[in-house]
């Protein structure tokens, strides 16, 4: 299984680069891991309550939400989703957040 390296923690990885335990993640990760997969960083405010919602939404229900729900469930609308998280909102949001990648999700 491979492993990555971030903020001076060694992690599990599956091949795309996704957490295989989303526990051994930590907010100190999160800049690292926005500028390994081209996500603007510093991340905003408004990146951190996309991130949150992906790991509550995981934790809920086992995977993390759709770029719908995500709009649906926050405030932060489809065309701000493409802004913070450029070339597919929903798959970065869930890397930087720490999770699996979403069920949908190409």
């Amino acid at each position: 299984m491979p492993t990555k390296t971030f903020a001076g923690t060694s992690v599990d990885v599956n091949d795309e680069g996704f957490f295989e335990d989303p526990t051994q993640w930590t907010k100190e990760m999160a800049p690292e891991i926005a500028d390994e997969y081209g996500v603007p960083t510093p991340l905003t405010d408004r990146a951190w309550v996309v991130i949150d919602l992906m790991r509550s939404e995981y934790f809920d229900k086992g995977t993390g939400p759709t770029v719908r729900k995500i709009s649906k469930l926050s405030d932060v609308t489809t065309k701000e989703l493409f802004v913070l998280f450029p070339k597919g909102p929903a798959k970065l949001a869930a890397m930087v957040a720490g999770i699996p990648k979403p069920k949908g999700c190409i």
